[in-house]
């Protein structure tokens, strides 16, 4: 709750949260940054450089040392924190790599040729000390999953039967995808890939603890096979822009969050592109029109 913005909560067993005072339609209540451990502590995502964060996070430490400052991803909301927090504290930023890192080839294209990514917004000066891999395990034994598709660098990351999962999974909406930071066919790839794990608490970058991770994911995977249906119907009357799908689609949400719905719609025609199942007309791109395949149509 919104009430809870600066103060040290006890989540789990060993795990601390302080939400920082970021609320927004992007992060809910606010970025939820946890502190792991008992003795040797980890911190995960600090989250935005707001001095009032910083000294609520430095007070639920009270002095205790921190082995590493760990950033799940490195959107607006997560990242800037880190650097100036593991300076005080004298411990290393740990993360996936730069902005750019864990991008698929076609995400890769899409950047190259101008797309900009939208949405919570992209640190771009986010440079880790320690960058890790997919099966890493870290001091506290952390195991580290990455999972990319809200976001190319995006980590998961295990702890004694709990996932701390980013904005991978969240509770209160699905997870924004937007092209070419987010690809949808790396999201539902970590998706799947998180059901298959025995995990039966998640802590997530915003909201509140999710107890049925298992019907959560099931949840945000049947939600995106339904909107990529949904899709492949409308284009099945004749060729459409990602903003003509979206008014199409989206008709019962404000036309205010309709820019970030076109993102999330331009994400699935990527997907569905990859799959044969449509085609843009001349290069892909967010504005490009695009055509339902023959073989789509059954």
């Amino acid at each position: 709750m919104t009430d809870e913005v600066g103060k040290a909560v006890a989540v789990s067993d060993g795990v601390i949260r302080v939400r920082a005072n970021n609320p927004s339609p992007m992060t809910y209540t606010g970025t939820n940054s946890y502190i792991i451990g008992t003795d040797h502590l980890s911190i995960i995502d600090p989250g935005p450089d707001l001095a009032e964060h910083r000294d609520a996070l430095l007070a639920a430490i009270a002095g205790r040392p921190v082995t590493q400052v760990i950033v799940t991803h490195s959107h607006l909301d997560h990242s800037p924190l880190a650097r100036p927090l593991a300076d005080t504290l004298e411990c290393p930023v740990v993360g996936f790599g730069p902005s750019d890192a864990g991008r698929s080839a076609v995400m890769q294209d899409l950047a190259a040729s101008g797309l900009a990514g939208g949405g919570e917004g992209v640190d771009q000066s986010f440079a880790p000390d320690q960058i890790v891999a997919d099966g890493d395990t870290l001091p506290g034994g952390i195991e580290v999953l990455h999972t990319p598709g809200h976001m190319g660098n995006h980590i998961a990351l295990a702890w004694r039967g709990v996932m701390f999962s980013g904005d991978l999974v969240m509770g209160w909406a699905s997870s924004l995808v937007s092209p070419p930071d987010g690809d949808l066919t790396d999201f539902m790839a970590s998706c799947r890939r998180l059901r298959d794990r025995a995990e039966t608490l998640y802590h997530a970058g915003h909201g509140d603890p999710i107890h049925d991770p298992a019907g959560r994911l099931d949840w945000l995977i049947s939600h995106r096979e339904a909107r990529s249906d949904q899709i492949v119907k409308a284009l099945s009357g004749g060729p459409m822009t990602a903003d003509a799908l979206t008014a199409a689609i989206y008709t019962d949400v404000p036309r205010a969050i309709h820019g970030a719905a076109a993102r999330n719609v331009f994400a699935h025609l990527v997907d569905l592109l990859g799959r044969g199942l449509v085609q843009p007309q001349g290069a892909i791109a967010q504005d490009s029109t695009f055509t339902l395949m023959v073989s789509a149509k059954g």
